[in-house]
């Protein structure tokens, strides 16, 4: 039994030894060690009191209180565990468990690949509500954060459920007990009524499956929900499935799901993209309107104008946050696969933005991030937050649907995991791995001939084969523009289209066309960043060096992570090139060639301006390293990849004689 435990899921509870440890009747201090116990990191004391007190006399003396008689509580002869430094305060209970931390970190790891006795052992840890009973007077920004972490763990514990559910034989008892809770838990997921249903058909209980049906009809007809695909699925399991096979299956969710996505008399499926709902922003009190409306609606627009994703009108998000429905339930009565919610503050000057970015379907938290700006020009400075959320948003949902397609088998893909497991290759920039790229993305334009975005992956795939001289450079090129050009037939305003059509004519050498493509890319979604990127590289070469440095930057602050970061980097040194900027050029070519994707093509840029830069031992190391695989490799192979100016290839040809490949 651990020396001191900490439970926050139900009443706040400290047990030492197993024994409850009497805690004095404030509940300021209550809520102030559930606030520190799951804080990442040490909290300002201005922060705290700005949480937890309105307008007291002396906040910070009433927080020195609550920490001496929390020192008192938690403190052991040779273990201080309020730990204050400066003018931070943290708690350091890192070998004591604490229920609602091993739950998080449960989420963290991926709820799915825990096993029977760990779902158990979760399900156990949820006595209640998160801090059960505990709300405090004039304190919003508290009681916001509190109504927060309560949706928080209701949807892990409904996730818990779901898990044990789908795991569990039909006929258990415990099965019927979780099945039961996740509905009460999640009154309108249409998920928990199918299997519910799904596990009732299983036991032959028809009568018992016909009395929840219409129980359930009825509460989300006063919803004014939508309830007809539940019946759809319920008649498709009594009508087309014998009983037999409906015993031997499991009551798992893909089972029903399957039914509602195709009954016997349906068409064909749709494509399964991914689906996101950004909930109206609210301001500090709680309240919304306002700022954090027009930010909400901004970003609703910017994440549309991507085209990559599903987006959820503001309409509707709008009218579930006027019901007041929390977010995760939101999502899941809208049926999406992610939630975006964020806060706004303004205190003392500054604006501060919190977002988080929540999976429906487990509750875990994808991405989470808060934006601090001293507003001196309000709009420049939400543009440039909103710019932030949006790539990352963005990003962070492609990276998510990326692994999980790659851990699906190739035969079971639709058309969207398709393309991801498509992308994932991609990002390797190896000849195999293109060519594994190449067929995912036809799979995914088998099965759905009107997916833009396919077309310009598969566009993509073929540029490398001719940038890279992995085929035939002019019968690639003339597929990298055939590409493209089904991309546009099928979506002239996705972005993604204007961009593989603008790389496919600058392979064409027509750089006047790719400009006027990349440029209409980034007008249709000003948050696309590859679209940036690629203006970027081709400025490089024979437009304009300074845009060219300017638009690296600018794809490089949109989406800081992204796998085509070494080719942002590249591009800004061969404008630093071309400006006659060597030792700028060598430092951007070292953090491009740093990037643990960088091809040959890259290793090179970085050698030629390592060696214009006079830094010849350096430069010549990279040659070593590109003739370990390409043997013959020389300044000519160079230049014949790019379409330079005769002023950067007689710069170029000077760099490559200094260190042997000229």
């Amino acid at each position: 039994m651990p020396g001191l435990s900490v439970r926050l899921l139900g009443p706040l509870a400290i047990l030492r030894n197993g024994v409850p440890v009497a805690l004095p009747a404030s509940r300021k201090l209550r809520a102030l060690l559930a606030y520190l116990a799951l804080a990442p990191h040490a909290v300002g004391r201005s922060r705290l009191c700005e949480l937890l007190w309105d307008v007291p006399n002396d906040p910070r003396g009433e927080l020195r209180w609550c920490l001496s008689k929390l020192r008192g509580v938690l403190d052991e002869p040779d273990r201080r565990r309020v730990s204050t430094q400066g003018d931070t305060v943290a708690l350091d209970l890192s070998d004591c468990p604490v229920d609602a931390l091993e739950v998080a970190r449960a989420f963290a790891q991926g709820i799915g690949s825990l096993d029977m006795e760990r779902l158990q052992t979760q399900a156990k840890l949820f006595a209640g509500d998160f801090l059960d009973g505990l709300e405090l007077e004039r304190s919003p920004l508290f009681n916001s954060w509190l109504v927060a972490q309560r949706r928080r763990f209701h949807s892990c514990h409904a996730a818990v459920l779901e898990q044990l559910a789908a795991n569990h034989p039909a006929d258990t008892p415990d099965v019927s007990a979780h099945l039961d809770k996740w509905v009460e838990l999640a009154p309108f997921d249409t998920r928990a009524h199918l299997a519910l249903l799904s596990n009732l058909a299983q036991r032959r209980a028809i009568g018992a499956a016909e009395q929840h049906l219409a129980s359930a009809a009825r509460l989300f007809q006063s919803e004014a929900l939508d309830f007809g695909p539940v019946q759809i699925a319920w008649q498709a399991m009594r009508e087309h499935r014998p009983a037999a096979s409906l015993r031997a299956q499991p009551a798992c969710l893909s089972a029903v799901s399957r039914l509602v996505a195709a009954p016997s008399d349906a068409g064909p499926v749709e494509p399964s993209h991914a689906s996101l709902a950004v909930m109206p922003f609210v301001e500090k009190t709680g309240a919304r309107g306002g700022l954090a409306d027009g930010f909400t609606h901004d970003i609703i627009t910017r994440l549309a104008k991507l085209r990559d994703f599903f987006v959820i009108a503001r309409g509707s998000v709008f009218a579930l946050a006027e019901k007041n429905i929390a977010p995760e339930d939101a999502g899941r009565r809208l049926n999406v696969d992610y939630v975006a919610t964020g806060t706004v503050r303004g205190p003392a000057g500054r604006l501060i933005v919190s977002v988080e970015l929540v999976e429906v379907r487990t509750a875990r938290i994808v991405w989470a991030e808060t934006f601090e700006r001293r507003p001196d020009d309000i709009f420049a400075v939400l543009d440039d937050i909103g710019n932030s959320i949006v790539s990352s948003i963005s990003a962070e949902i492609e990276t998510v649907e990326r692994n999980r397609a790659m851990l699906k088998a190739p035969s079971s893909l639709n058309a969207w995991e398709a393309y991801h497991r498509g992308l994932w290759h991609m990002y390797r920039f190896t000849q195999a791995e293109n060519e594994q790229a190449r067929h995912f993305f036809a799979m995914a334009l088998r099965l759905d001939p009107t997916f833009a975005r396919a077309y310009a992956g598969l566009s993509f795939t073929h540029w490398q084969n001719a940038f890279q001289r992995w085929g035939d450079r002019d019968r690639e090129s003339a597929l990298a523009f055939e590409s493209a050009g089904q991309s546009l037939l099928v979506d002239d305003h996705n972005p993604a289209a204007h961009w593989a059509m603008g790389r496919a004519l600058w392979l064409r050498g027509e750089q006047d066309g790719s400009l006027l493509e990349l440029e209409r890319a980034v007008d249709l979604s000003p948050n696309f960043a590859l679209g940036h990127y690629a203006l970027s590289f081709v400025q490089s070469q024979s437009g304009d060096p300074r845009a060219a440095i300017g638009s690296s930057d600018h794809s490089r602050h949109l989406s800081p992570f992204d796998p085509l970061l070494f080719g942002m980097l590249g591009a800004r040194a061969m404008a630093h090139v071309r400006l006659g900027q060597f030792e700028e050029a060598a430092e951007w070519a070292l953090k491009a060639a740093a990037r643990p994707n960088a091809h040959a093509i890259i290793l090179a840029i970085a050698a030629h301006c390592l060696a214009l830069a006079g830094r010849l031992d350096e430069a010549r190391g990279f040659a070593a390293a590109i003739r370990k695989t390409l043997p013959n490799y020389g300044v000519d192979d160079f230049i014949g990849t790019f379409r330079f100016e005769p002023d950067a290839v007689a710069l170029f040809r000077q760099g490559a004689r200094r260190i042997g490949l000229g």
